[in-house]
């Protein structure tokens, strides 16, 4: 009963944490116009939930994590012959890479590498697992209420609806192509990609100082008086509570910046705690109370917005990193380069999950680390 317990609660709060976070990059993607096609709390796999607009909102098969698809996120330049593709594809609704190669005039692997960037975009829809072969289609696509009232005031024509894989007229490929690209992150300018990106850690800095604004100055803290000895409750001002909120960042920065110190990394490793120890303190955490809890949870939100700071891809703080080497050099990092640099950033951190994760078993299950 136990284990239930514990594995309920770290869903919980694990759950909440990558909600918001994943949830500061969607509304800040939203915020300027880029699309959206999934949000999921969990890991990439089967799912179940719903589509909201272009946006698919769920839950996977394994709850821990999550992410927001933001479109146009892939390195590189773009693929040469995008326009015509998506011409075609919508000409013909539902088609493959080969009918696409004719129609356009290019070769398959030029067809196929384009229609892949698209459905990326979510331009196009790819292949599903029922297909015999690889198909695309042009997406559904439903008139929103905006549109409808914008076109009625003009005395317009309503927008019509279009069904996944409904062939339909282009005669201006080129602002088809100009508006698909538009909803694109790699579209924005470098300020307003850099805000999608920092935006998950900013809601989980956000929030843990919010819950140190309302535990110290809204339900306040109990301590003794020093003079009579009894038990009162003291109720801090908010600006006291933001200073307690900022000084608690700064200590967990200044423990984080220890792994990169040879002096201190083995000792900061060593105080870390994995799945495993998030586990069994929030169910600790979660029992002894609503407050203890609030304070636990807004514990690991700020450890898990500063460890995405992280100059390492695939963290945030990576693709920051990135953002600014292209920004000052002017340079594009390849995606075959960037592939390289997330797999060597997921090395890195599965060597510290199981050093973390033996640490954990240690004194959680055994009970014999130091």
């Amino acid at each position: 009963m136990d284990i239930l317990i514990m594995l309920v609660c770290a869903v919980i709060t694990i759950g909440f944490l990558v909600f918001i976070h994943e949830g500061g990059h969607y509304l800040a993607a939203r915020l300027f116009g880029v699309r959206v096609t999934e949000f999921m709390l969990g890991l990439p796999g089967p799912s179940v939930g719903f589509t909201k607009g272009e946006t698919r909102f769920g839950v996977t098969a394994v709850p821990l994590g999550g992410y927001a698809k933001v479109c146009g996120m892939e390195a590189g330049p773009l693929q040469p012959h995008l326009t015509e593709v998506l011409a075609a594809t919508y000409r013909r609704g539902t088609a493959n890479m080969e009918d696409i190669a004719r129609d356009c005039g290019i070769t398959d692997d030029e067809a196929y590498e384009a229609l892949e960037e698209l459905v990326e975009w979510g331009s196009i829809a790819g292949p599903t697992k029922q297909d015999q072969y690889n198909t695309y289609r042009a997406p559904r696509v439903t008139p929103t209420k905006r549109a409808l009232k914008k076109a009625a005031a003009a005395g317009e024509p309503a927008p019509r609806a279009f069904e996944l894989g409904e062939a339909r007229e282009v005669t201006d490929p080129r602002a088809l192509y100009e508006a698909e690209y538009a909803q694109q992150y790699r579209s924005l300018p470098f300020w307003k990609r850099s805000v999608i990106l920092l935006a998950g850690i900013a809601m989980n800095l956000l929030f843990a100082i919010l819950v140190f604004i309302l535990v110290f100055s809204v339900i306040g803290f109990t301590v003794q008086h020093p003079e009579t000895g009894e038990m009162v409750t003291i109720h801090a001002s908010v600006l006291q509570a933001l200073q307690a909120g900022f000084a608690y960042i700064g200590m967990v920065i200044q423990a984080v910046a220890g792994l990169f110190n040879p002096a201190t990394a083995a000792q900061t490793v060593s105080d870390s705690t994995s799945v495993v120890g998030i586990a069994v303190m929030s169910k600790d955490y979660f029992q002894a109370g609503l407050v203890e809890a609030l304070e636990f949870m807004a514990m690991i939100s700020v450890s898990l917005g500063i460890m995405n700071l992280l100059p390492i891809p695939p963290l945030d703080g990576g693709r920051f990193v990135v953002e600014v080497f292209q920004k000052g050099t002017r340079k594009m990092v390849s995606q075959k380069a960037m592939n390289y640099m997330s797999m060597a950033g997921m090395a890195l951190f599965l060597g510290f999950f199981v050093i973390m994760l033996n640490q954990d078993i240690q004194r959680f299950v055994f009970g014999n680390w130091g």
